[in-house]
């Protein structure tokens, strides 16, 4: 997605050959118009796919998340990292870690929100190594539901993720596909 990249470029901060700040406009201050330009493009790539559920990880998934919802017309649901005292059984969990901050987590799907009939696509904001988005199928495999595609904002080409989610059969879409990073320097996959 042109516009992605040209922004990526004008305001992202590539601080390490694994870490690109987007705080600008994706994760920290968001910009609506964009994104609802990327929640279009995702609803377009996945019109054919019969989606029922847009499921996202609290929290920089939400934005493009809520947007790709509104416009496949369907309910966005947050897998959510903090657990609850009022959880009592009624929920998915698995445990996954995150690259960007090193943590371990519970990720929680509340079973009301999900069955067996639902086709859902999973929207992150990054792709790394693919622990969120394996978590999240992983939850989606739980409930018996169909996991449609995997639409992502920003991939690390250059780390295993994506081969990881290919090999397992998944569907995905990313927006914009970094191929290298470096302090100063980001460089798209041509495609």
């Amino acid at each position: 997605m042109k516009i992605l990249e040209d922004r990526i470029l004008k305001e992202g901060k590539a601080l390490s050959d694994s870490v690109l700040k987007v705080d600008s406009f994706i994760n920290h201050q968001v910009d609506p118009v964009l994104m609802d330009q990327m929640g279009k493009e995702f609803a377009e790539h996945f019109k054919e796919k019969n989606i029922t559920k847009v499921l996202t990880i609290e929290s920089s998934g939400i934005a493009p998340a809520l947007t790709t919802a509104a416009y496949l017309q369907v309910p966005m649901i947050i897998l959510k990292k903090q657990t609850s005292k009022i959880l009592n059984g009624e929920v998915y969990q698995t445990r996954i870690t995150s690259f960007t901050k090193g943590t371990s987590y519970e990720l929680t799907l509340y079973k009301e929100y999900i069955n067996e009939n639902d086709n859902v696509l999973l929207i992150d904001d990054f792709l790394a190594n693919g622990e969120a988005a394996t978590g999240g199928s992983r939850l989606i495999e739980q409930a018996g539901a169909n996991l449609a595609g995997i639409g992502i904002v920003i991939e690390k080409s250059f780390q295993r993720g994506r081969k990881r989610l290919i090999d397992a059969g998944y569907d995905v879409y990313s927006l914009a596909r970094v191929a290298k990073l470096a302090e100063g320097i980001v460089e798209f996959v041509e495609e």
